[in-house]
């Protein structure tokens, strides 16, 4: 009895027997039913979904991170504040940070001052605190210097270490020296770092050495130094 019934729904209204339907096929049509816009109308437009999708992937590496820290999220909050307070120190002890010039400018402008002029104003910017520009004018002091004395020649366009170069070859003794100051010097101009009071004073010595200080002369006709 049960055999017959079973056999009686499988004969559609018109006699024939029906063929099983693959899933393969099933399939499909499923998924072209799924097509239709009627099932799509709340879907969010390609931008939000994209959002959708990165906070998904945000939400998901911080919770891996916490998983991995010690003491859960907690231990994550810690570890990030450590690391935003150990750049913030950088930037402030640094400055922020600039690309330097292939080739530096030139150490003097269009406006030629004695190495005096130079002092005073360098003394000028020290007494109000901008050690920048006192260590820039301090520099340009040494070199004029030098070139009052005759121990570097009258060059325009001459950079900061060029100058420390070729004062270094007159006064040996203090080659070390004066290349640090260039160094100090181009820092300041070209590399947007801030000088601060020692670095001053460490200029302003130099530049006191090097007013005593006796050049190396060379005699070119026998070669013996002076």
């Amino acid at each position: 009895m049960g055999g017959a019934a079973a056999v009686g729904t499988l004969v559609r209204a018109d006699g024939d027997i029906p063929v099983d339907t693959s899933r393969d096929p099933a399939r499909e049509a499923a998924q072209r039913e799924l097509t239709k816009p009627m099932y799509h109308e709340n879907d969010p437009n390609p931008l939000q979904q994209a959002v959708n999708d990165f906070w998904d992937w945000v939400d998901d590496l911080f919770g891996a991170a916490s998983t991995a820290a010690p003491g859960g999220t907690v231990g994550l909050v810690v570890i990030i504040l450590v690391v935003i307070a150990l750049v913030g120190a950088l930037w402030w002890r640094l400055g922020t940070p600039q690309r330097i010039p292939a080739s530096a400018s030139p150490l003097f402008d269009d406006s030629p001052r004695s190495a005096a002029e130079h002092r005073a104003a360098a003394e000028a910017h020290a007494a109000a605190g901008h050690w920048s520009a006192a260590v820039q004018e301090r520099m340009r002091a040494i070199v004029r210097a030098l070139e009052e004395r005759a121990l570097l020649d009258l060059r325009p366009g001459r950079t900061a270490d060029e100058a420390a170069a070729e004062g270094g070859r007159s006064l040996p003794a203090h080659s070390a020296d004066l290349r640090a100051a260039a160094r100090e010097f181009d820092d300041v101009t070209y590399g947007g770092r801030t000088a601060d009071q020692h670095a001053y004073h460490r200029l302003r010595s130099l530049d006191r050495e090097l007013e005593r200080a006796k050049p190396h002369l060379v005699d070119t006709s026998s070669g013996a130094a002076e």
